[in-house]
């Protein structure tokens, strides 16, 4: 039996980002930037006010508050954000102007409105200003030659007004990879229609669409497809030649999954083990087609085919992405109830995870987790914001006990 650690290592050697594409600035948020963007103007691009006031000289006011009391100055008109004409600011003159106007030639500071009476044709001044208070001055936030966005940085809300601040419309990037989607079983029926006897939902290519959507993947939910031999290679085929990552659910176990496997091989490498995890212990992972394109072959069962996507597709995905951290964020939690699991296998159990707001230690409550609990209840995987992980040499924690706690996404 194969160890988690060693499974994703295999998975992990297969991980191939997609090639760089140039997209909008407006579609890049969540991408990692697959380039140096280096400004080619300063920004600003000019001298401006940073805020409503009085365009001034600074040495025209210096003698406010020295015990010459107040002064007034002539103003020389409004300035407003936007304006294209240069002008000239006179010695012992103000111009009003609006936040992000371009300063007047000669001023050197701008006046808040709370400093002065507000005056329009003069103004009357209660406090000096330094020179190059409240001014942005050009070239402030960049330089030409600065990188606004480094290579290898996801590109979020901030880098986003950056390159829009930079002129830059479209931006090199890492896009996401493309994962299909798809299920085996004779007993399946889309949740369109209504199952017969002996038939089922398709939930797992619904669930496992959203798990991929939620890591970051550009997904094609192919649904439930045939075993027939022919039809299956051409479908298969067909998704490793145009996808990124495969994901096939119900291919581990019976007769059914035996004659997919059988195929598969057909279009490359399929390998399926047992892997010390539960539940999902059985599990596939192969490269198929020309391009090696990994796939997964899952467990029918949607509560370990989640668990299997979780700890070895969805780091996959991340790699894919660039992200430096592919695993979820890891903490320590002190456990409320006993939890029972496999000796000799890595547990993934569901679990409630909360914060004491005294101490602000993090505490756990297993779902199912429990001694005689069943691992296979979907129901208590939705209402899981956590899995509990226990060490394959561990088979009983104790209420008390400190146990590692992998989150999942937060939900609402």
């Amino acid at each position: 039996m194969r160890s988690v650690e060693e499974q994703q290592a295999r998975v992990a050697a297969a991980a191939v980002a997609p090639r760089p594409v140039r997209v909008a600035i407006a579609e890049s948020q969540g991408l990692m930037c697959a380039e140096e963007v280096v400004t080619e103007r300063p920004m600003p691009g000019f001298d401006q006010a940073a805020i409503d006031g009085y365009a001034v000289r600074s040495v025209d006011v210096l003698s406010v508050g020295d015990g010459a009391g107040e002064i007034s100055l002539p103003v020389m008109g409004l300035i407003e954000a936007g304006a294209r004409t240069p002008s000239r600011l006179q010695p012992r003159q103000a111009a009003r102007v609006q936040t992000g106007a371009p300063m007047p030639t000669l001023a050197d500071a701008v006046l808040p409105l709370r400093w002065t009476d507000g005056g329009e044709s003069r103004v009357r001044i209660m406090r000096s200003v330094r020179s190059g208070a409240y001014v942005r001055r050009t070239g402030d936030d960049v330089q030409p030659g600065d990188v606004a966005v480094r290579s290898g940085t996801i590109i979020g809300p901030a880098q986003v007004g950056l390159l829009a601040a930079v002129g830059r419309d479209r931006v090199l990037v890492h896009p996401r990879p493309r994962l299909s989607v798809m299920c085996v079983g004779g007993e399946l029926v889309d949740v369109s229609r209504n199952p017969g006897t002996g038939q089922v939902y398709d939930v797992n290519s619904y669930a496992l669409a959203a798990a991929g959507r939620d890591a970051g993947a550009e997904v094609n939910r192919v649904g439930i497809i045939s075993t027939d031999p022919a039809e299956l290679r051409e479908t298969v085929e067909g998704q490793v030649n145009r996808n990124e990552i495969v994901v096939i659910a119900g291919a581990v176990g019976g007769a059914a999954a035996e004659s997919v496997r059988t195929v598969l091989a057909e279009l490359g490498e399929m390998e399926v083990a047992r892997i010390a995890m539960h539940p999902g212990s059985v599990q596939g992972f192969g490269q198929l087609g020309r391009d090696r394109v990994p796939v997964f072959l899952l467990p029918a069962n949607p509560v370990s085919a989640l668990v299997v996507f979780e700890v070895m597709v969805r780091p996959l995905i991340r790699l894919s992405l660039g992200k430096r951290a592919p695993m979820r964020r890891v903490v320590k939690a002190r456990t409320l109830a006993p939890i029972s699991s496999v000796a000799g296998r890595t547990g993934y159990l569901r679990g409630q995870l909360m914060r004491d707001q005294d101490t602000g230690e993090y505490l756990v409550q297993a779902l199912g987790g429990a001694p005689g609990a069943s691992t296979h209840l979907l129901a208590t995987l939705a209402e899981a914001n956590c899995l509990v992980v226990i060490p394959s040499e561990v088979d009983e924690v104790r209420t008390g006990e400190t146990v590692d706690v992998a989150f999942l996404a937060q939900r609402g």
